[in-house]
């Protein structure tokens, strides 16, 4: 394993950068209250927003995990790239405007549970608890594949022990989050959603430009096919579902200063986010014919990290690696503030102190939940029985998706729509996502976010026209945030 000092010096500046963040909104923000630190007071402008969204997607597994699923199996994996583009794209033109509208009317909620509830001018907190267990399930094993992204790079870069570059990395994390909240988040994520676009932009062209084409090495007949597979196909358009239940990017929709400024963001996260997939899609197969296939790069997911240390001098490489570590620190501060803003506004003040919990309380709160979901995460990711980076995603992008995406949407698109036919298409889609991936994936070879978001859809549309309608006053808060302007 060979250190460069140049890539050792360039992480230190990254870090320090990334923690000074964290620092710098403590100061500023130090007197707000929850809003301000689970949500950045709404005051969050179109290009912090789109780059934060998109960078808080985009973790580790697009320079890791995709690349190397390409890199390894062929095109027939690029679907999920296409999958995701259009998904990321309907999310913004559909989704976001009403969303936003949405959650100021619904009593200014905060937090995608407290909406839900909110929307339907409920007193009951079952909605509430059973997001915030979903969310804490889900959102350890998603921060998991981003610690254990950052302990993978730094023991091939440094070649320190996986584990040790587990705890720093998440020691980092954990304090500009912990520190700075919402408003330290989407900035660190500003800054690092334009360094993974100049890494996924710069290598992939620069391997490209030195490969000697009559050295490539031959692959197997079907590696060039993206149409090999139907269910590849299937499984890969089914990951677009996800955005539409993924409330650490969904939120950004909430956070905005205003709708003119959601149109802006919406065409900047839009166009980053197809150049960023295109881009990762491309790395796997230029990766692929500049490095030759090696197992070790397959299991290890390193692709991006091979070709950038064979093509680039030290402070320039450690430069472009930084983006793994923006990927992974984006995506998990990200999921850490949702999961301690869920657990904080949607269990510990309503359940445990009855609506009593003063504004420092309910920071306190929200860190400490930040530290003990890290804390777990850590334990996940440094457990070798886990997966690869891409499996841990993967299982959590299925469990939100289904879970929450088809109430979410309903409950902005449909008046008729219900608490008990929320409540039951949360649950349906959770439980058939689990199941589907426990008993029926391996024999199918479909991924679990697809029978789990139609079986959340149908069975919410089902127990809602099974149950009474709405009050009046439910149906006048749809009309007011359909009609909101500002």
């Amino acid at each position: 394993m060979n250190m460069n000092i140049s890539e050792v010096v360039v992480f230190i500046v990254y870090l320090l950068f990334m923690l000074s963040i964290g620092i710098f909104f403590f100061i500023k923000t130090r007197n707000g209250g929850e809003k301000t630190y689970f949500l950045g007071g709404r005051q969050m402008g179109p290009w912090v927003t789109a780059l934060s969204a998109g960078a808080s997607d985009m973790s580790a597994w697009v320079l890791m995990g995709l690349p190397t699923s390409i890199y390894a199996l062929g095109l027939g994996q690029v679907w999920i790239s296409v999958g995701l583009a259009i998904g990321y794209t309907l999310s913004w033109i559909f989704q976001a405007p009403r969303l936003r509208r949405f959650s100021i009317v619904a009593n200014d909620s905060i937090t995608i549970p407290q909406y839900l509830t909110n929307r339907f001018l409920s007193k009951s907190k079952v909605l509430q608890i059973i997001c915030a267990v979903v969310f804490l399930m889900a959102y350890t094993i998603y921060a998991a594949s981003s610690v254990k992204a950052c302990g993978t790079l730094f023991h091939t870069v440094i070649g320190i022990d996986a584990k040790v570059a587990m705890y720093i990395a998440a020691f980092i994390i954990i304090s500009y989050t912990f520190l700075g909240g919402f408003s330290a988040v989407c900035w660190t994520d500003f800054f690092q959603g334009l360094l993974i676009l100049a890494a996924l932009l710069i290598a992939p062209i620069f391997a490209a430009a030195m490969l000697d084409t009559s050295a490539v090495a031959p692959v197997e007949a079907g590696y060039w096919n993206p149409f090999a597979s139907w269910t590849d196909i299937v499984s890969g358009l089914g990951w677009g579902l996800g955005y539409f239940g993924m409330p650490h990017i969904i939120i950004r929709f909430m956070s905005l200063e205003s709708q003119k400024s959601l149109k802006k963001s919406a065409k900047i996260g839009i166009a980053w986010t197809l150049v960023i997939v295109i881009f990762a899609a491309i790395v796997g197969v230029v990766g692929r014919m500049f490095l030759g296939y090696d197992d070790a790069i397959n299991e290890n997911s390193l692709v991006f990290i091979n070709m950038v240390r064979k093509i680039f001098p030290g402070v320039v490489s450690g430069i472009l690696l930084s983006a793994v570590l923006a990927a992974s620190m984006s995506t998990a501060d990200s999921q850490l503030l949702a999961a301690a803003s869920a657990f904080a506004s949607d269990v510990y003040k309503p359940i445990f102190r009855k609506d009593k919990a003063s504004d420092k309380e309910m920071l306190w709160a929200g860190r400490f939940v930040v530290l003990a979901i890290a804390i777990v995460a850590l334990l996940v990711a440094s457990n070798p029985k886990t997966g690869t980076i891409m499996d841990l995603v993967e299982n959590a992008w299925g469990i939100f998706g289904a879970s929450f995406g088809p109430a979410i949407m309903l409950s902005l698109f449909w008046k008729r729509f219900n608490f008990q036919g929320a409540v039951a298409g949360i649950l349906a889609g959770g439980i058939v996502d689990i199941g589907w991936f426990f008993y029926l994936k391996s024999a199918t070879n479909i991924y679990e976010i697809i029978p789990g978001f139609i079986a959340g859809l149908v069975v919410g549309i089902v127990v809602t026209l099974l149950t009474k309608a709405p009050d009046k006053e439910v149906e006048e808060l749809f009309d007011k945030a359909v009609a909101y302007d500002e």
